[in-house]
Formats: structure tokens, C-alpha cells, sequence
């Protein structure tokens, strides 16, 4: 954990450095696992299943049988857990549905918009030391009520072949039926260009680790849509006098547990709050079961102090973290000074685990600085826009001559003539 005082901007760039490998590093181990599965389809991905997660499998689609037998394995507290946090995840997605906007730009030109859901989706769920249901809950919920009708859910199995019960258990309650046993690139290959056994798809959601990441932007190339480019999760938290070091700590181990190759970064107007955090998470950490990632992730880790909270704020908004805690007496003004963030947390009893879980806020969030440019997912993630407009005759007698000058000053005549054709009709008529 490196504790930096007082940094100048000249050296911001290199100090807010994410520990994620460039795509230039994966580009060719992408290319060839999507070439294999181009070319092969599902056994090129139980090939590499068979690679990367150590098990041979035979068929890559979870049976309906395997859905339902799922949910007599989880228990009882953590399907009522569930249950709950979809519902506070369906509720505040709910509350994004928007009317039609329609509008008269002009006497006898109507013009509306109108939202339409994305028909075909992919869902990637990591799996491995940490299978994240949650994440199910965060992508089907809003997708069920974008209304889209096919949704493919890959996820990758255990050693022995399995999805996690809790996946399978959740993507049933969600409405899911097609789960297939299969994760990083040759999952992501598998919904872009489709196998026998994975339907191609035309948007594919979901975290993942730097080789998912590379794979959904490379789909990205070959012509299918992405949320966003999702990789290692990473969490900044400024604390000032008012902010609980336990939980500030807490806060921090919560985000290095996720992987080696995830970030934290302790941002403070006050040196002896960077001390003492830090003293705070070597004591936490000797509890958690995760520990030895957890001590990964922090070597990763930034503790940066700063003259005060104008600072701050500047150095916030440059990192733009996939999750920010502020714990401030200044709330309001950093509130309102925020500009780039996926999700932000205030106060000291509001945890970033409370938006992973069941607040109902969508956990799955830009990384690595495209907070700047990107959205978190939300309900119109799942939906396209669409605009219509009927024009009368008296609406292209108003706007027709504006139309004909402009298309003749770009040079394109055909686009002047479809205009003056249909005011000619309109004139001949009138004779």
C-alpha cells in the first residue's frame, strides 16, 4: 500500500495507472479462440472450457432438470436474500421506464420516439473463486422489463462440471432458460458469432476479468454491441475527519477481494487518515478468508493525500472510479462536483456492498477510467430508441423549400428531388 503526499499533476497519470493488461497483451490468444469457435463451434469452446477451467464436459447446455434441482440446493436465508434484492432491483429499474416523447416540430410534421427492446442478449456471470449471482439479478432484471425476448446466460462451471447452484438457482427465478456451461473467451466468441449450442446474440453484457474484457471488445469489432468495456473491479473512497476508519477499511478489502487485479484507492485531505486506514486494514485483514488475494489486489493499491478537498475532487473526477465513497462533511460539494463515476456511495452507512447486493442500483459499471464516457447499466441499456415522423402535405409545403436549398447546397440533387417531386404533385393539384 503506497501512501503518496501531496502529488503534483504531473505525475496523476502515472500514480491513477490501472493494473490491467493492455489488449495488445491478449489480442492474439483472442483471435485464435474466436477463429476455433468460428470454425469448430462448441467443440472448439469444450476445448478450451477444458483448458482454462480443468473440466471435459460432453455438453455445454444446462438442462432444465439442472435449473430445478438448483434450487433444493440453496438455502433457504439466501433465496429469501434474493428474492429481496430483486425486488428493490426491480423496483428502481422500473422507475426508468420513460413515456414516448412525441412532438409537432412544425405544423403537419409529427415527430415521436419511441423506445424498443433489444431482442437477442447475452449475459456473462464470472464463476471461478467468487460466482457472482448478483450479477444475474443486475442484467436479467432490467432486460425482463426492456421486454427482450431471448436471453443467453454464460457462465463457467466448476470441476466438476457444474453451475453454481445459486447462478442457476437465480437466472430460474429471473426466467432464464438457456445457461451454458462455458466462460471467458470462448464464451464471449460462442454469443458473437453463435454455435450449435450458444445462440448468436446482438448485445452482450456482463463483468469479467482483462481477457473478457479484450473478448467483448473484439466482439465489439465483428459487429455485436457491448455494454461496456468492464474489466477488474476498483473502488476510491475519500474520507475526511468524519469518515469511520473501520469502515472506510472494510470498504476497501471489500473491492481487493475481488481479484489480484483489482484496485482501491484511498483518496484524504489528512495524513493521519491514510495512517491510520492503513493500520486498520492490516488488522481486517488477517480475518478474511480471501486474504491472499485481498494482499494482491493492495499492492495495487493507492493511498493519496491532497492539499484540500478542491483537489480532491479534480483527482476524482480524472481517476473516474467504477465505484466512489465519499465520506465528507463537504457532501453537497462533492455531490455536485462529481462528474465522472459509475456509482456513488455517501456517508458513512452507505457501503459499496450495499449496491453489489440490493439497494437496487446496477453493480455491473464502467472501469478503467471509461467512467468519463460510459453509463453504468440501466434500463435503456436493453432498449433501443426509435424515431418515427409523419409529415402531411401542408407539413412538406412548410418545411419542402428548407429541405431543397440544403440538399442542393451538399451537392445531392437526388435528396432535392424527392422533396420537389412531392411539392410539385401538391401544386398541380391545387391548379
Amino acid at each position: 500500500m503506497n501512501t503518496l503526499l501531496y502529488p503534483s499533476r504531473e505525475i496523476w497519470a502515472d500514480i491513477l495507472k490501472r493494473p490491467v493488461a493492455p489488449f495488445e497483451n491478449i489480442e492474439a490468444t483472442v483471435k485464435q479462440i474466436f477463429k476455433e469457435v468460428t470454425a469448430k463451434g462448441d467443440a472448439a469452446v469444450i476445448k478450451y472450457t477444458h483448458f482454462f477451467d480443468d473440466v471435459r464436459l460432453t455438453d455445454i447446455q444446462v438442462t432444465e432438470a439442472e435449473i430445478a434441482k438448483a434450487a433444493a440446493l440453496v438455502p433457504e436465508a439466501l433465496k429469501t436474500a434474493i428474492q429481496e434484492a430483486k425486488r428493490n432491483i426491480e423496483s428502481f429499474h422500473m422507475a426508468q421506464k420513460t413515456e414516448t416523447i412525441a412532438l409537432e416540430t412544425t405544423a403537419g410534421v409529427r415527430c415521436w420516439i419511441s423506445k424498443k427492446p433489444i431482442q437477442k442478449i447475452g449475459l456473462y456471470i464470472p464463476g471461478g473463486s467468487a460466482p457472482l449471482f448478483s450479477t444475474v439479478l443486475m442484467l436479467a432484471v432490467p432486460a425482463a422489463i426492456a421486454g427482450c425476448k431471448e436471453i443467453v446466460l454464460c457462465t463457467p462451471p466448476d470441476k466438476n462440471g457444474q453451475v453454481n447452484p445459486a447462478i442457476l438457482y437465480t437466472a430460474g427465478i429471473c426466467g432464464i432458460t438457456t445457461v451454458i456451461k462455458a466462460g471467458g473467451i470462448q464464451a464471449i466468441a460462442g454469443m458473437t458469432v453463435g454455435t450449435a449450442a450458444i445462440p448468436k446474440v446482438y448485445k452482450i453484457f456482463g463483468p469479467g476479468n482483462s481477457f473478457v474484457t479484450g473478448a467483448k471488445q473484439y466482439a465489439a469489432q465483428l459487429g455485436t454491441a457491448i455494454d461496456m468495456p468492464a474489466g477488474p473491479s476498483e473502488l476510491l473512497v475519500f474520507a475526511d475527519e468524519s469518515a469511520n476508519i473501520q469502515f472506510v477499511s472494510a470498504d476497501l478489502l471489500s473491492q481487493a477481494e475481488h481479484g489480484p487485479d483489482s484496485q482501491v484507492v484511498l483518496v484524504t485531505t489528512t495524513p493521519e487518515i491514510a495512517a491510520a486506514v492503513k493500520k486498520e486494514i492490516q488488522k481486517q485483514l488477517t480475518r478474511l478468508p480471501r486474504k491472499a488475494i485481498a494482499e494482491q489486489a493492495l499492492q495495487n493499491s493507492r493511498f493519496i493525500v491532497v492539499e484540500n478537498d478542491a483537489v480532491a475532487l479534480e483527482l476524482i473526477n480524472e481517476y473516474a472510479p467504477e465505484h466512489l465513497i465519499i465520506c465528507s462533511r463537504q457532501e453537497a460539494f462533492f455531490t455536485e462536483g462529481i462528474q465522472n463515476a459509475g456509482s456513488v456511495f455517501l456517508g458513512n452507512y452507505s457501503p459499496e456492498s450495499a449496491g453489489d447486493y440490493a439497494s437496487g442500483t446496477n453493480h455491473t459499471l464502467p472501469t478503467n477510467g471509461f467512467a468519463k464516457s460510459y453509463s453504468g447499466v440501466n434500463l435503456d441499456s436493453f432498449l433501443k430508441s426509435v424515431t418515427f415522423q409523419k409529415i402531411s402535405p401542408e407539413g412538406i409545403q412548410n418545411i419542402g423549400k428548407t429541405i431543397e436549398i440544403m440538399a442542393e447546397a451538399e451537392g445531392l440533387q437526388a435528396h432535392k428531388n424527392a422533396v420537389t417531386l412531392r411539392l410539385n404533385e401538391l401544386t398541380d393539384e391545387n391548379i
